[in-house]
């Protein structure tokens, strides 16, 4: 990973640790208002390259109604370059679980489930793109606790954990 100043501005913007703190918050918040035990690990791997990739985004909000099983099902074109996706934004993604960390509003289980404390505000906020994102998010938090199996939403987008 590159210092932070010498990152091209576009990066530093996109991948700003707070802005992916914000999205993986609200996708666990969502996680856990079904599931009170919290995320899996390894399904929080999936928040950020599903919710920054703008066409993604824009399948899943023109089907917000309906389950991310079947949505991945009609729509094939949200495996095409995912697992790069997964790979390149993991730096990002851990980026942001730290600044969650020392912030104080995640916890990690010791099953390995990760859950968000009290203080993060429930109010979406921003620029029209980021409150997209976020909404994502919280789609994809309540779509995984309700599938349930960390293998089965792997195995829909396939990708290898």
């Amino acid at each position: 990973m590159r210092p932070w100043n010498e990152r091209p501005v576009e990066i530093r913007n996109l991948f700003n640790p707070a802005f992916c703190g914000l999205v993986l918050s609200r996708a666990l918040t969502a996680f856990q208002e079904i599931d009170g035990r919290g995320m899996p690990f390894s399904l929080s791997l999936l928040v950020l390259p599903l919710c920054l990739h703008r066409q993604t985004r824009d399948v899943l909000r023109a089907n917000k109604k309906s389950y991310f099983l079947k949505i991945v099902s009609e729509h094939p074109e949200l495996q095409v370059g995912l697992a790069r996706r997964c790979s390149d934004i993991i730096p990002f993604t851990f980026e942001g679980f730290g600044l969650l960390m020392q912030s104080g509003a995640l916890a990690v289980e010791g099953n390995g489930r990760l859950r968000i404390g009290p203080g993060i505000r429930k109010t979406l906020s921003g620029t029209a793109e980021s409150i997209e994102c976020q909404r994502a998010a919280a789609f994809l938090g309540k779509e995984f606790a309700r599938i349930a199996d960390r293998s089965t939403v792997y195995a829909t987008l396939g990708v290898r954990p």
